[in-house]
């Protein structure tokens, strides 16, 4: 068994890491700070090689794969991103295609070529890290919230084409709310609601995703939140958003 966790440096990424090298996973931890990522090596119990690399950059993203493809990967878990907050006029748009690339390309790309490939082995686990940022519209951090819609239905559509063709590969999206991680700090907001500790929000991602489980949200608050905006129109839950993400600024 073998998992190759993009983002693996910090946060939910170095996390899922921990858990995976306790069930006997080996590893292939990418992410650009390679000193971060060597004092988690140290850490853990198990094979671990280490890619220091920036998926920012798409040409990256396809010679990873060629790096690792003949390596008997099973388990892909896209975690790389960031947010942004500010208003959509005001913030830096350099940035924004930063975090497009990363929360959407890189992530498209990575989805494409293992979902590819764990078909034609017929055997694989694809966790994509996308927020309760995609059940809604996000005002005053606009491109994040679209980024994560982005994943969350990708991961919903690819996961039923491989349903639909009775093959053993598996997608799920993972859907938090407020995590304890560097995100805030990255994105300068502050949130208003309490943040689960990372390795709660890791602990349930993995155990879903082995259990094939496609939206992942952990925690009662969120569950509920989640269905409670079903009962609500779009104009009303854009401007309950909106006063949601007022409250976080930083």
């Amino acid at each position: 068994m073998k998992a190759l966790i993009t983002g693996a440096s910090s946060g939910i990424g170095r996390d899922m890491a921990k858990i995976l090298a306790s069930k006997g996973y080996s590893l292939i931890l990418v992410a650009r700070r390679e000193d971060r990522l060597e004092s988690l090596k140290k850490e853990l119990k198990t094979n671990v090689e280490i890619i220091s690399m920036d998926i920012s950059i798409q040409e990256n993203c396809h010679k990873l794969f060629e790096m690792t493809k003949d390596k008997d990967v099973d388990f892909l878990i896209n975690n790389a991103g960031f947010g942004l907050f500010g208003e959509f006029t005001k913030t830096e748009l350099s940035k924004e295609l930063e975090m497009i690339n990363t929360n959407i390309v890189a992530l498209h790309i990575l989805t494409k070529h293992f979902a590819k490939l764990f078909e034609e082995k017929n055997n694989g686990y694809i966790l994509n890290v996308a927020s309760s940022a995609g059940f809604l519209p996000g005002p005053l951090l606009a491109t994040y919230y679209a980024t994560k819609n982005y994943v969350l239905r990708l991961t919903e559509a690819v996961n039923e084409e491989m349903r639909r063709k009775g093959k053993n590969v598996h997608l799920s999206a993972l859907c938090p709310g407020p995590v304890k991680t560097e995100f805030d700090s990255v994105a300068n907001v502050s949130f208003s609601l309490k943040g689960l500790k990372s390795e709660y929000v890791a602990k349930v991602a993995v155990e879903k995703t082995l259990k094939n489980k496609m939206v992942i949200i952990p925690g009662f608050t969120m569950k509920l939140a989640y269905f409670g905006e079903k009962l609500l129109g779009e104009n009303m839950l854009v401007k309950i958003a909106y006063n949601m993400q007022k409250k976080k600024q930083g």
